[in-house]
């Protein structure tokens, strides 16, 4: 059984930093794409970036494109997510996910059902 955990998640000013980290185990990962997503309340899931299983290649959500970079360390099992110049609209509790239906380190996905795993979540919150 694949476990998620993230964690990083707190109360950050707009305009600051803050990075996310999802330890992955139970499973293989390098060959796994993986993703963040977040839901603000009373909103729909949403797409925040994704990775291929070797690192190579990355996509963004548009509202998030040139301020958050995800990246992930295969030796560590973890998928990263640096939060940059965020503001009150980026906060959510934001969820990492796990694809494991497609076998490939050069496959990533931006929808959500295309994720067999998820992590608990974590909050995140950003004044203004």
């Amino acid at each position: 059984q694949v476990q998620l955990v993230e964690s990083g998640g707190g109360l950050v000013q707009a305009g600051g930093s803050l990075r996310l980290s999802c330890v992955a185990s139970g499973g293989t990962f390098s060959d796994r794409g993986m993703g963040w997503f977040r839901q603000a309340p009373g909103k729909e899931r949403e797409f925040v970036a994704t990775i291929t299983g070797s690192g190579d290649f990355a996509s963004y959500g548009d509202s998030v494109k040139g301020r958050f970079t995800i990246a992930r360390d295969n030796a560590k099992n973890t998928v990263y997510l640096q939060m940059n110049s965020v503001t009150p609209e980026d906060t959510a509790v934001y969820y990492c996910a796990a694809d494991y239906r497609h076998s490939s380190s050069a496959y990533y996905s931006v929808i959500s059902d295309e994720y067999d795993y998820w992590g608990q979540g974590t909050q995140v919150t950003v004044s203004s």
